[in-house]
């Protein structure tokens, strides 16, 4: 392999494909060792706002140049082991006001063998009025060698004190052939399971390699995708819904035991008690609270998991828009088009456009905690055909 293929292959900004000028910009504020202590990273999903993020904090604590990937200080970015670097992420509803105290307090802390600290919190978005305002002294004024970088879907949904004082970094959602050049040349995927991944996971990275590397989660999404051409009543609509809300349920909660059984059994060995042995009382608060934390982690994954579900019907509606328009486009679900074809006639493209709003409106509802049943069975009831609607 040539030395510039081996650069451009571990170059921490070589994931951020089709965001050329993102890249140019960040990497002139590295050169110019003189960073803004702030930052705004938007972008929709898929864009790579974290992926942007992780490679700026590296880059500006590399220590053979400008984020080589190579370094030490790159390797202990990558693996999330940096002691300067601090990549926060919440696994709650909302980050919670004592989340945000903790990072104000790391914040103060001098970054140990390293030019910078740089804490990036991940959907700053889920960051509460309240949280936001504690954090807002820090940001207004940081300790010297401290950077702030706030990941986000755009700017409207950070308070506008915050936004004020950043310094916007907008990302776009990469295009589907550099998405596919990527998987191919990191993954190893043949041609076509890349185009197919890239295109149906709509140019989403992480989602992209998650469909190619899971038949489990492939399967899914096809059942997802399906259901607009199989649901044609209203109890069939119920049915779905119940079905797609238990699913999400399921996943949530095996997920959570799972996680929650390894925490106890790791809190168990620091507290120097074995596995079967009765909590003493004044342990139990610290028990107590891996348990709150983690039903707040199954909530989450609940959510989550139905606004994929969301975003993959959504696909099916763009491709029936596109073919009662006749575009002319690459179908999403390219794979589907008889079945898609057979929906777009029992469609009009009002239609279509009223089921892509009611799968807005069920995404805005699921996040603002509106009963998941009730939402899904809203959605499912809208999404009939108007010729098979029961009279």
């Amino acid at each position: 392999m040539s030395t510039e293929t081996a650069t451009a292959a571990d170059d921490v900004f070589a994931e951020l494909v089709g965001q050329d000028a993102v890249v140019n910009q960040l990497r002139s504020v590295v050169a110019a060792a003189n960073p803004t202590h702030a930052w705004l990273f938007t972008g929709p999903p898929g864009s790579g706002r974290s992926n942007a993020a992780r490679a700026f904090a590296a880059a500006l604590n590399c220590t053979e140049g400008q984020g080589c990937g190579r370094c030490r200080s790159c390797r202990l970015v990558a693996s999330d082991s940096h002691p300067a670097v601090s990549l926060v992420s919440t696994e709650n509803v909302s980050y919670r006001i004592e989340d945000v105290r903790d990072l104000i307090s790391t914040a103060q802390d001098r970054p140990q063998g390293a030019r910078w600290r740089v804490i990036v919190i991940e959907d700053a978005d889920r960051m509460t009025e309240r949280a936001t305002n504690v954090l807002l002294k820090s940001i207004e004024e940081p300790p010297p060698q401290t950077i702030w970088v706030l990941c986000a879907p755009s700017p409207a949904d950070v308070l506008v004190t915050i936004r004020s004082r950043c310094r916007h970094v907008s990302l776009r959602v990469p295009p589907t052939e550099a998405v596919a050049d990527l998987l191919v040349t990191r993954d190893g995927l043949n041609r076509q399971q890349a185009e197919f991944a890239a295109r149906v996971a709509q140019n989403h990275i992480g989602v992209a390699r998650r469909l190619a590397g899971s038949a489990e989660a492939r399967e899914r999404r096809e059942k997802v995708v399906s259901l607009p051409i199989r649901v044609r009543s209203a109890s069939q609509a119920v049915l779905a819904a119940a079905e797609l809300v238990s699913v999400a349920e399921a996943e949530a909660q095996a997920e959570a035991e799972s996680r929650l059984a390894q925490e106890e059994a790791g809190l168990r060995r620091s507290l120097g008690l074995e596995l079967e042995e009765k909590i003493p009382p004044k342990l139990r608060a610290q028990f107590k609270r891996l348990q709150e934390e983690s039903a707040r982690r199954a909530k989450r994954s609940v959510t989550d998991s139905l606004d994929r579900t969301l975003i993959d019907l959504t696909t099916v509606y763009r491709d029936v828009l596109s073919l009662k328009l006749q575009a002319g486009a690459e179908l999403i679900n390219e794979h589907l088009r008889g079945d898609l074809e057979q929906l777009a006639e029992a469609l009009s493209p009002e239609q279509s456009l009223a089921c892509l709003d009611a799968l807005s409106d069920a995404r805005i509802r699921i996040r603002q905690n509106v009963p998941a049943q009730l939402a899904m069975e809203a959605l499912m009831m809208n999404l009939i055909p108007r010729r098979h609607r029961l009279r």
